[in-house]
C-alpha cells in the first residue's frame, strides 16, 4: 500500500484535504448513533487504538515481514509501550454473529432461491406449517431441509418476534421480505449494519486505494426533488433492488452448490442496495465551515 508523501526534513505528512472531508462526511452518522448509543469519544479512542493496530499489523507489512511494534508506533502514531499490549489483547476481528442470523440467513435463501418454495411468479410460497399437512413444501420442512438440529417451532416464534415473517388467512407462514432483514431485533440488525456497511467501506476505500481491480460502487443522485418524487423513487427502487438480489442469490445458490466438490471455497461476495435522501440544506457541511483547514490537516504523526 502507498504511504502519504513525506515532506522531506520536516517529518511532516501532508493529507488529502478532500479525502479528509470524505471521512468526516462518514464519519458523522456513525457518531450520531454511536452517541444516540451511549457511546463515548473516550471509549471509541480505546477501540480505535486496537483496530489502528490491527490494520496496522496486517496490511503494512514491509515485503511480507512482520511490523515491528517501533514501526507500528511510526506508523499509527500510538506509544511503543503500548503497542505490544494491543498486540495480544486486540480482537475486534472476532465477529459476534447472532444464532438468528447465521440459521435465518440459510433458511430465507432456501425459501427465496429453490424453485419448489416459489410460486409461478417466482416469489416465496406461503407454507403451510407442518410436514404432515403438505409435505416438504412446508415451513417445518424448510426447516429440516437446513438443520435437522432445530425445531421449527423455535424458528417460527423467533421470526414472529422479529417480523420476518406473518400468518396469512390460511394460517400458513408467509415471508414479509424477500431478504433477512429483520424489522425487529437489535442485535441482528446491529449485525447486518456491520456487515453491510464494511463491506460496502472495504469496497470503495479498495478502489481509492487503488490497490486492485476496482469493485462495482456506484450509485445514482439527484438533489432538486419534490417529496412526491422521492416517494416514488423509493419504491421503484425498492423494486428493481429486490429483483436484483433475488437474480444474484439464485446464481449465487447454483454456483455454491456446483463449487461443493471442489477443494477451492474459501471466497464470499456481498452485493448490497440502498436508498437514502433528506431535505437539501444549503452550504451543509461545506469546506469553509468545516472545522478542519489545510493548516490542521498537516499532521506531525505525536504519540497519542
Amino acid at each position: 500500500m502507498r504511504m502519504p508523501t513525506s515532506e522531506k526534513d520536516t517529518g511532516v505528512t501532508t493529507v488529502s484535504a478532500v479525502l479528509v472531508s470524505a471521512i468526516c462526511k462518514v464519519l458523522r452518522p456513525l457518531v450520531k448513533l454511536m452517541l444516540s448509543k451511549g457511546i463515548t469519544y473516550v471509549y471509541l479512542t480505546d477501540i480505535l487504538k486496537k483496530i489502528f493496530v490491527e490494520v496496522g499489523d496486517k496490511d503494512f507489512r514491509m515485503n511480507g515481514k512482520p511490523v515491528t511494534d517501533s514501526h507500528l508506533s511510526l506508523l499509527t502514531g500510538i506509544h511503543r509501550k503500548d503497542i505490544k499490549r494491543l498486540r495480544t489483547t486486540a480482537n475486534t476481528k472476532n465477529e459476534i454473529i447472532p444464532e438468528t442470523v447465521s440459521m435465518g440467513a440459510r433458511l430465507v435463501s432456501q425459501w427465496t432461491s429453490d424453485p419448489a418454495y416459489l410460486d409461478e411468479d417466482g416469489h416465496p410460497k406461503p407454507l403451510p406449517r407442518f410436514i404432515r399437512d403438505a409435505g416438504k413444501i412446508s415451513f417445518e420442512g424448510l426447516v429440516a431441509s437446513v438443520s435437522k438440529d432445530i425445531r421449527s417451532r423455535v424458528v417460527l416464534d423467533e421470526w414472529l418476534r422479529l417480523g420476518v415473517v406473518d400468518f396469512d388467512e390460511q394460517r400458513r407462514v408467509c415471508l414479509k421480505v424477500e431478504a433477512f432483514v429483520p424489522a425487529k431485533g437489535f442485535d441482528e440488525k446491529a449485525y447486518y449494519f456491520g456487515h453491510n456497511l464494511h463491506d460496502h467501506s472495504a469496497a470503495a476505500a479498495s478502489n481509492l486505494i487503488g490497490e486492485r481491480q476496482p469493485y462495482l460502487e456506484r450509485s445514482v443522485h439527484y438533489d432538486a426533488l419534490s417529496h412526491q418524487s422521492i416517494r416514488i423513487l423509493a419504491e421503484q427502487s425498492e423494486l428493481l433492488g429486490m429483483q436484483t438480489l433475488l437474480a444474484i442469490n439464485k446464481k449465487a445458490m447454483t454456483l455454491e452448490q456446483e463449487d461443493a466438490s471442489k477443494s477451492e471455497k474459501n471466497h464470499r461476495f456481498t452485493l448490497g442496495v440502498y436508498f437514502y435522501s433528506e431535505p437539501v440544506e444549503s452550504e451543509k457541511y461545506t469546506t469553509s465551515t468545516d472545522p478542519f483547514t489545510e493548516e490542521k490537516l498537516r499532521n506531525n504523526h505525536s504519540p497519542l
